[in-house]
């Protein structure tokens, strides 16, 4: 399981070590995943936390979302950002090894193109030629989309998760919830300005995952704002 192998390679790997094919011991059973999966709006370090009324559910964003700690000042400040989250993505879309990289513009093996896609490699099966290539090339991806990103991280809670069988229902979390409560984040933003943090989210997952390459697509230049169309004004 590549969710175990990138917790593994922590500064601080989990203790107890984590098993890639049994589940027993993951979760809220151990501290590396538990941490991640620990609604934000509860302290994982605080004991007192825990009591009867306690419940993890779909109305409170899991930890692994963010990059770095939660500010309830600012909810918004690096969410949907989280490091694992951006593997889970890349493992799913754009190839396992490209979740290696940080940059999309490396290249990390034969495999993966400049831009982090991996090439497509012709195999031979039964005598007959087939071309294979990542997710997001069969599905003409060409920018993030947000249920795209939501699809990831119900898979990364099912990964992080103790659960050894998929259900839409985690004792009183329900990922169908949770799945639509991203994609609404996306795509119906409140404000103004919560349209335009979107946007910026967006715009570093776009570049996190494709680089360069499909800038014209996720970023177009309004080109009626440039000097040429100026000049003609």
């Amino acid at each position: 399981m590549l969710v175990i192998s990138w917790l593994s390679e922590c500064t601080l790997p989990p203790d107890p070590i984590l098993y890639p094919y049994d589940k027993t011991g993951h979760g809220f059973y151990n501290d590396a995943t538990g941490r991640l999966l620990c609604p934000v709006d509860h302290d994982w370090n605080n004991s007192e936390d825990y009591h009867p009324d306690y419940r993890v559910m779909a109305y409170s964003w899991p930890t692994f979302l963010y990059d770095g700690h939660y500010d309830a000042r600012n909810p918004r400040d690096g969410l949907f950002k989280g490091k694992l989250l951006l593997k889970m993505f890349k493992a799913i879309f754009t190839s396992p090894t490209s979740a290696e990289l940080d940059d999309p513009e490396q290249t990390g093996s034969d495999e993966v193109s400049a831009h982090g896609h991996s090439k497509h490699r012709r195999t031979r099966t039964s005598g007959e030629w087939h071309t294979r290539c990542d997710v997001a090339g069969l599905l003409n991806m060409k920018s993030t989309q947000p249920r795209a990103i939501a699809y990831a991280a119900v898979q990364l809670r099912f990964a992080l998760s103790s659960a050894s069988l998929w259900q839409i229902t985690d004792d009183d979390f329900n990922s169908e919830v949770f799945y639509n409560h991203i994609v609404d984040f996306f795509e119906l933003p409140p404000t103004q300005d919560t349209a335009n943090e979107v946007d910026d989210i967006l715009l570093w997952w776009n570049r996190k995952v494709f680089g360069r390459k499909y800038v014209s697509v996720y970023r177009p230049q309004r080109v009626e704002q440039l000097s040429v169309a100026r000049t003609w004004a």
